[in-house]
């Protein structure tokens, strides 16, 4: 007794291993044994089930017809044809309904191929970044200056810096462009924008904002804080760490691509103005102050921040 007692222990112990992780069932019929971390309207983000520690993968959801959740549950993203759902797929999981029954064996039911390895070729490893890494996709290129908290993401700064005024406008032309955003410069970048227009200006009338602009899509001047985070990060996480090795790091990066290292000693401006005469601008020196109010026909440094 003790030892069918003890079989149907192990038994149990197999089959709850069995379905203890998610399955990705892929359209091709491949099987990934994975822990799903995040499903997005574009890709699927998991890791492998044999590896926990290992990389994170990114699948793209126009290749995955199921997921299958050890409780039972399953996400069908719909039969797909050429990689466009039959149904209008849109990226989301499109019902939920309950997993296959199991046989007597432990198992689950299913009509796909018994193929568990999972294809490699519309697969990326998702990489993590550091403050001072060297970031290039496509044209969009220069150093990691801020990160998210999972260093996935964050803003990479420009390679080269220049001295202009944040506006060329005069006295009788002087107005507050509504650029007050303190955390995103790309919303002040919008805002001088509108202002541009309705006021019938160009962008030349801003040359920190025009040359940031000039760089392509997606670059524009930082807003206060985010130049604050980078001069912070550039010192190795706060003002006061005055981290030489991180600064040198940075710098040897910007040098080794063709770029200009970190000035300390001149201020950077922000795109925050402070009213219709003031912007506002920081240094990288872990000296305070921090932050002050230059008028915006002074010659200041200006390097430009992009997303990724």
């Amino acid at each position: 007794m003790k030892k069918i007692l003890s079989l149907l222990f192990v038994l149990t112990c197999i089959a709850g291993g069995v379905f203890a992780q998610d399955r990705i069932i892929r359209t091709d019929g491949t099987r990934i044994e994975a822990e799903v971390l995040e499903i997005s309207p574009e890709t699927v983000r998991y890791k492998r089930y044999s590896n926990p520690d290992g990389p994170t993968y990114v699948l793209p959801v126009s290749e995955v017809r199921r997921i299958v959740y050890p409780n039972g549950e399953t996400d069908l993203f719909g039969e797909t044809s050429a990689g466009r759902s039959s149904a209008g797929f849109t990226g989301a999981p499109v019902e939920s309904a309950a997993a296959p029954s199991a046989n007597l064996a432990g198992t689950a039911q299913s009509d796909e191929p018994a193929q568990t390895e999972p294809h490699t070729s519309e697969m990326r490893v998702l990489r993590t970044y550091a403050v001072g890494d060297w970031y290039e996709c496509g044209r969009v290129r220069g150093v990691v200056c801020s990160l998210t908290e999972d260093k996935l993401h964050g803003l990479i700064l420009s390679v080269d810096e220049i001295y202009l005024p944040w506006s060329t406008l005069r006295r009788s032309g002087l107005r507050a462009a509504g650029a007050d955003d303190t955390s995103d410069g790309e919303v002040n970048m919008r805002a001088v924008e509108r202002h541009i227009e309705e006021n019938g200006l160009t962008w030349a009338d801003f040359p920190a904002f025009e040359w940031c602009r000039a760089r392509g899509e997606g670059w524009y001047l930082p807003a206060i804080d985010e130049l604050l985070q980078i001069c912070a990060n550039y010192n190795g996480g706060l003002r006061i760490a005055n981290d030489r090795e991180t600064r040198r790091r940075f710098n040897a990066a910007l040098r080794e691509n063709g770029g200009e290292r970190m000035d300390r000693l001149v201020f950077y401006y922000s795109s925050t103005e402070r009213d219709a005469r003031s912007a506002l601008c920081t240094h990288t020196s872990p000296e305070p102050p921090y932050v002050r109010a230059i008028p915006k026909s002074d010659r200041f440094l200006v390097r430009a921040v992009h997303k990724f």
